[in-house]
């Protein structure tokens, strides 16, 4: 379905035995690998790969369940429990972690040319759907909000990327932004959205991924057109 092997090779040390059996099961799925089978996957003990799993929350390369460390709930860009968008390719289906993680599934998984990426708007709950692709971007007047500021992101990362999320206009936002008595964030438009997600996971299937530090990612930031202090550049 995506081109990589579903065991990750056993010359890798462990923790990245785990971190790509992670990664391809969710891509080959939709749904995150157990304990048991990232077990058979990398030749790990279970508590070897219990272990490996914390040490990939504490790095931020996946997302633990608090009520219980076997679950892994993202590893950005898949999600295991719904957050707003569901991901649908030739055969399979995910969980869109956010708008940005949506986005960026097709330019990550590589048999997969275009997906459906469908939401609600959260201020009026019209039903929107896109066929995002890796050559343009999908044409609408939507916009994305963007609550959590950068520097922010993983206080709580859950909440973070369950309120990146697509609106109708920016007229919905500011009805959202009332209703719930939140700050505004910052919005975007659906190409400046699909720039961001275009080449932000790049590699992360591969061996030897390394996540980006923070020097490049606010450069990659200020290329695909972001500004001000909410990505960490200047206004």
């Amino acid at each position: 379905m995506t081109g990589n092997v579903s065991a990750a090779p056993s010359t890798l040390h462990g923790t990245e035995r785990v971190r790509l059996a992670v990664y391809n099961g969710f891509a080959r799925t939709g749904r995150a690998p157990s304990v048991p089978e990232l077990a058979a996957l990398t030749g790990l003990a279970p508590d070897q790969v219990r272990q490996e799993l914390r040490t990939l929350h504490a790095s931020h390369d996946v997302v633990l369940d608090p009520q219980g460390n076997d679950h892994v709930v993202m590893a950005h860009p898949f999600a295991s429990v719904p957050l707003g968008f569901s991901v649908m390719g030739a055969r399979t289906l995910w969980w869109g972690g956010c708008a940005w993680d949506s986005f960026a599934l097709p330019h990550l998984l590589r048999d997969e040319p275009d997906v459906l990426v469908a939401t609600r708007c959260p201020a009026c709950d019209t039903p929107h759907a896109w066929v995002v692709g890796r050559d343009a971007p999908p044409q609408g007047d939507q916009v994305a909000h963007f609550l959590t500021p950068m520097h922010r992101a993983w206080d709580d990362v859950v909440r973070t990327c369950g309120n990146q999320r697509l609106f109708c206009s920016t007229d919905c936002v500011d009805t959202w932004l009332r209703r719930t008595g939140q700050e505004r964030g910052y919005v975007m438009d659906l190409g400046t959205l699909w720039r961001l997600a275009r080449d932000w996971y790049s590699g992360r299937l591969d061996p030897g991924y390394t996540r980006r530090d923070p020097v490049s990612a606010t450069a990659y930031f200020a290329e695909v057109g972001l500004h001000g202090s909410f990505w960490g550049l200047p206004d």
